[in-house]
């Protein structure tokens, strides 16, 4: 294919898939949790405070410019700010992850960064990086909650159509771009829950569906059991949308968050929320979801908010 003819494909693709996310922004029903832009309230007791948040992966092959060293070392308090601020007990995080220089392994920065700076957290769904991918790890609270196994699995496999530059690019240097990871824990009082922590890919919805159906495959049998089960994370997709409706057919609650998760970078608003948390409906949402939308230390820790909500285990 030409380069022109490149160009106007994507141009199209652009449009076509930006006049779908204001539809769907437009006709999909937004329940109540809360109002944007507001403080998160007290937490309610006996509860569980659970949140997803993508954090964009760093560019250590750059040394400046968008997501690259510099960028990471302007915004790297904003994001502990942001994680202090959520006040969780869990938080499933995407994107985690450091691309390093070309012939390196280099270093999970972000992890190692919040890690050291928020010692009363565990971190789970995260191992070597040449047999467990990190960069969707699990951080929760060691005084409430204990880790009892771990592990991850591909969401997708890679589509017919060509793969975009940064999807060849995670994958060369991660082993592979998108895929879920799951974590089981035990409260303290000896309940047992699981949590499955997704990334479904940016633009193909096809991959977004076939993802969708993957972790309701695993997830069904455990609702049917009367297993408790959290599904959190970015799924790329508008509440309308069929990959959406996948998770929900598998017996899951989805209360939508009200506004824009996905924000450029820049606080723009432009679509309804993409990133969700999911759960068995025996569990109880007492609260949320909110999305914590503003700039963290004078900066954008991310191009999306930290999502998080308040629930209770029967």
């Amino acid at each position: 294919m030409s380069g022109g003819r490149q160009i106007r494909r994507g141009i199209l693709a652009l449009l076509v898939g930006l006049s779908a996310l204001w539809l769907s922004a437009c006709t999909a029903p937004h329940p109540d949790p809360g109002t944007p832009g507001q403080p998160l309230p007290p937490r309610a007791a006996e509860t569980l405070r659970i949140a997803s948040y993508n954090v964009h992966f760093i560019r250590a092959d750059l040394a400046e410019g968008p997501w690259s060293l510099a960028d990471w070392e302007g915004r790297k308090h904003g994001l502990d700010a942001a994680f202090k601020a959520l006040d969780a007990d869990l938080i499933g995080f995407q994107e985690l992850a450091t691309i390093p220089e070309r012939g390196r392994a280099g270093e999970n920065l972000a992890l190692a960064w919040l890690s050291a700076r928020n010692p009363g957290y565990g971190v789970a769904a995260a191992g070597d990086g040449a047999d467990f991918p990190s960069g969707q790890a699990v951080f929760y609270r060691r005084d409430r909650l204990r880790l009892l196994d771990q592990g991850w699995f591909h969401c997708d496999q890679p589509g017919q159509s060509e793969d975009s530059r940064i999807d060849r690019l995670l994958r060369a240097r991660q082993g592979w771009a998108y895929y879920c990871t799951w974590a089981r824990f035990a409260t303290r009082d000896g309940q047992r829950f699981q949590v499955y922590n997704v990334h479904f890919h940016h633009a193909d919805q096809d991959r977004q569906r076939q993802a969708a159906r993957e972790v309701s495959d695993r997830v069904a049998p455990m609702l049917e059991r009367g297993q408790m089960v959290f599904v959190l994370g970015d799924t790329n997709a508008l509440s309308g949308w069929r990959t959406v409706q996948i998770l929900r057919r598998s017996g899951l609650s989805i209360r939508e968050a009200i506004g824009a998760s996905f924000h450029f970078n820049t606080g723009t608003h432009l679509f309804g929320a993409i990133d969700r948390i999911a759960h068995s409906p025996q569990i109880e949402q007492v609260g949320g979801p909110w999305l914590i939308d503003r700039q963290f230390e004078g900066a954008w820790p991310s191009d999306h908010y930290p999502l998080v909500g308040d629930y209770r285990l029967p």
